[in-house]
C-alpha cells in the first residue's frame, strides 16, 4: 500500500504539543505511515533544556477531534500562542494530547492525513509487519515457547489426554487453535460433533488440570439452533467425572440470553450454577462501563463524594468484584471438592476467559510468576482465541453513538483483577504491576505481533508468526525483565484465596489515573521498598558468610582442643612411666 496518498503533510514547524501533567513544548511534526513525531529539539545556546520527542502510533489513536479558532465563523491563522488550531488526540492507553497548529490549511490537512491514518482497516498495515528490532537474531521465539504440546506436555504424557490435529484447517473452530488437548478416549468424529452443538464451533476444551486431578475447562453455551442432543458433547464432559462423582457447569452470563443452556436430563451428572459477572448484553457492555470510569477518573473537577459517586455507578469496580468472587467459586469446587467445571458465557471468548484465567492465577503459583502469567495469556486468551483485533479496536473514548457491539474491555478487566490479587497478595506474584500496564496497553497497540488480529487461523493468513516479532520474545530479555519483577517476591506454593467484600476492592490509580495525577510518591517508595529488599538480602548473605565462619573457628577450635587434650594424656603417661622407672 502506498501510504503517501494520506499523508498530505509530511512535516510542519511551529507546532505546539500539550499533554497532561507536563509543560507545553513547540517542536516539530513529523507524520509517517505508522507514527506521528513531534520533536523539540534545542539549539545549542539553549541551556538547561533537554531534547524532547514523543512518538505516537496511528493505532494508538481512539478518537480525534477538530477544535478549530474560528473568527465570525470562519478559520483563520494564529500566531498567538494558546489560541491556534487544536487537534485532540484521545489514546488507547487514556492519554489525552493536543496538537496546536497556526496556520488553517495546515490544521485541516494534518487533521485530514491522522484521521486516514488511524482508521486504516487492513491489518497489513499494522505496524507490526514493518518493526525489526536490532537483537532480532537474538531472541527467543516468542511464538513458540507456549505451544499446546509444551504447556500441557504432562497431560500428554499419561494415558488420558492426546493431542489433536481435527482443527488444523480451523474449519471445525474457527476461534480455537489448530493443535487441541483432548480426551484420549473422544475419537474426533465426537469433536466435530460436539462443535456444532456449541456456539461458533467452541466444543469443551481443557485449560487447566490441579494436583488434586480436578479439570477445568471451557466453552461456549449450547447454540440455540441447536435443539437436538448432542451425546457427543455429554461424552466429553462425563469422561472428566468418577463414578461417583459430580461436576459443575458455571454459566457467567446469566439472566435472560440469546444462548441456549444444557439440558438438565441428559446433563444430569452436572450441576449447573448461574454465576453472571454483570448485566452483559454484548461486549460492548464492558466497554461503556470502563468508558464511565475513565470518564470519571479524568473529572478533577467534581466533589469527592460525587467523584466517588461516578466511579460507583460506572459499574466498572462491581464487573471486577464479580469477576473475582465467581473465579473463587470455581476454585473452590476444583481444589475443595476435587470435582471438574466447565465455565462458558455467550460465546465463550469473554467472561468465561476472566474466571478461567483468574482460577489458574488462584490455584496454581506457576501463574503468578513472570513467565507463567505470559503462558496464561498466551494459552487462555491467544490461543483460546479472545478476538483482539476486533474487541479493542476501539476503546473507552469512543463516543457512544460510534461504539460497535464487538468492542470491549474483556482484557482490561481481567487485567484489573489480577491487580486486585496483586493487591491482596504482594509478595506471591514475581511480576510488578507494571507488566500488566504495559500487556494493557501493548494489546490496543503494539508494534509486536502478539495481539494482532482475533485468532491463530488470521494469524496464520497474514503469516504473522514470521513476518512479526513476538511481544514475549521482548520481555523475556535480562534488560527487560530486570525492570518488570517484584523486588519483594517470595515464592508461594500455597492457594491464595481473594477476599471478595466489596471494601477490599481498590481503584488502579497506577493506571486510570496515572497521566491525571502525578504519582512521584509510588516511584518513591517503590525505590525505597527495592532498597529495603536489597539490604536485606546483603544483610542475609553477610549472616551466612559469618555463621560459616563461625562454624570454622568452632571446627578449629575443637581440633586445637583435641590436640590439647592428646599432648596432655602423653604427658601423664611419660610421667607415670617416669615414675615407674
Amino acid at each position: 500500500m502506498d501510504f503517501c496518498e494520506f499523508i498530505q503533510t509530511p512535516k510542519l514547524d511551529s507546532v505546539i504539543l500539550h499533554r497532561q501533567l507536563k509543560h507545553p513544548i513547540r517542536g516539530t511534526l513529523c507524520l509517517t505511515f505508522s507514527h506521528i513525531i513531534v520533536s523539540a529539539r534545542k539549539s545549542e545556546n539553549e541551556k538547561n533544556s533537554d531534547d524532547e520527542e514523543l512518538w505516537l502510533l496511528h493505532q494508538s489513536i481512539d478518537t480525534i477531534e477538530r477544535k478549530p479558532y474560528l473568527v465570525n465563523g470562519q478559520l483563520m491563522n494564529v500566531n498567538v500562542p494558546g489560541k491556534g488550531h487544536n487537534i485532540v488526540l484521545k489514546l488507547k492507553d487514556l492519554r489525552i494530547v493536543t496538537l496546536e497548529i497556526p496556520t488553517a490549511q495546515d490544521f485541516l490537512s494534518v487533521a485530514s492525513s491522522i484521521e486516514q491514518l488511524s482508521t486504516l482497516k487492513d491489518p497489513k498495515t499494522l505496524y507490526a509487519f514493518y518493526y525489526r528490532p536490532i537483537y532480532h537474531l537474538y531472541l527467543e521465539n516468542g511464538f513458540s515457547i507456549f505451544r499446546p504440546e509444551i504447556e500441557f506436555s504432562k497431560l500428554l504424557a499419561s494415558d488420558e489426554w492426546r493431542l489433536s490435529t481435527v482443527n488444523e484447517t480451523y474449519e471445525i473452530c474457527p476461534s480455537y487453535s489448530g493443535k487441541l488437548i483432548v480426551p484420549k478416549c473422544i475419537t474426533d468424529e465426537q469433536i466435530i460433533q460436539s462443535s456444532t452443538y456449541r456456539d461458533l464451533g467452541r466444543f469443551p476444551l481443557v485449560s487447566y488440570k490441579h494436583e488434586n486431578g480436578a479439570v477445568l475447562m471451557k466453552s461456549s453455551q449450547p447454540n440455540i439452533n441447536h435443539t437436538k442432543r448432542c451425546k457427543a458433547d455429554e461424552a466429553i464432559l462425563n469422561f472428566l467425572l468418577n463414578k461417583t462423582q459430580r461436576g459443575y457447569i458455571i454459566d457467567t452470563t446469566g439472566g435472560k440470553n440469546k444462548w441456549s443452556c444444557e439440558n438438565e436430563q441428559h446433563y444430569h451428572l452436572w450441576k449447573k450454577f448461574i454465576r453472571p459477572i454483570g448485566n452483559i448484553a454484548h461486549p460492548s457492555s464492558y466497554l461503556e462501563c470502563f468508558s464511565k470510569l475513565i470518564e470519571a477518573c479524568n473529572d478533577m473537577s467534581s466533589s469527592t463524594e460525587k467523584w466517588l459517586s461516578r466511579l460507583e455507578s460506572s459499574g466498572w469496580l462491581t464487573l471486577v468484584l464479580n469477576s473475582l468472587n465467581t473465579a473463587c467459586i470455581v476454585a473452590q469446587c476444583i481444589a475443595q471438592e476435587g470435582a471438574p467445571v466447565l465455565v462458558h458465557g455467550g460465546q465463550g471468548m469473554d467472561s468465561t476467559l476472566i474466571v478461567t484465567s483468574l482460577v489458574q492465577i488462584i490455584l496454581n503459583p506457576d501463574s503468578r510468576t513472570f513467565r507463567g502469567l505470559q503462558a496464561l495469556i498466551d494459552r487462555e486468551w491467544i490461543q483460546g482465541g479472545h478476538p483482539f483485533g476486533t474487541r479493542n479496536a476501539q476503546s473507552c473514548y469512543t463516543p457512544p453513538q460510534n461504539r460497535l457491539k464487538s468492542s470491549g474491555a474483556s482484557f482490561v478487566l481481567f487485567l484489573d483483577c489480577v491487580y486486585q490479587l496483586y493487591q491482596q497478595f504482594p509478595l506471591s506474584f514475581e511480576f510488578d504491576p507494571q507488566l500488566l500496564i504495559m500487556l494493557f496497553e501493548h494489546s490496543y497497540f503494539s508494534q509486536y505481533g502478539t495481539f494482532i488480529v482475533d485468532n491463530e487461523n488470521e494469524r496464520m493468513e497474514l503469516m504473522a508468526f514470521t513476518k512479526t516479532t513476538s511481544l514475549w520474545s521482548h520481555l523475556n530479555r535480562p534488560d527487560v525483565i530486570t525492570n518488570l519483577l517484584n523486588a519483594a517476591y517470595e515464592p508461594n506454593q500455597s492457594i491464595i484465596w481473594p477476599s471478595v467484600a466489596p471494601v477490599s476492592i481498590v481503584l488502579w490509580s497506577d493506571l486510570y489515573l496515572r497521566f491525571v495525577v502525578e504519582n512521584n510518591q509510588i516511584k518513591k517508595i517503590k525505590h525505597q521498598v527495592e532498597t529495603m529488599v536489597s539490604t536485606e538480602k546483603e544483610l542475609r548473605s553477610r549472616v551466612i558468610r559469618l555463621r560459616k565462619q563461625l562454624n570454622d573457628l568452632l571446627k578449629e577450635y575443637e581440633e586445637l582442643n583435641d590436640d590439647k587434650e592428646k599432648n596432655d594424656d602423653n604427658s601423664k603417661n611419660i610421667n607415670v612411666l617416669n615414675g615407674a622407672m
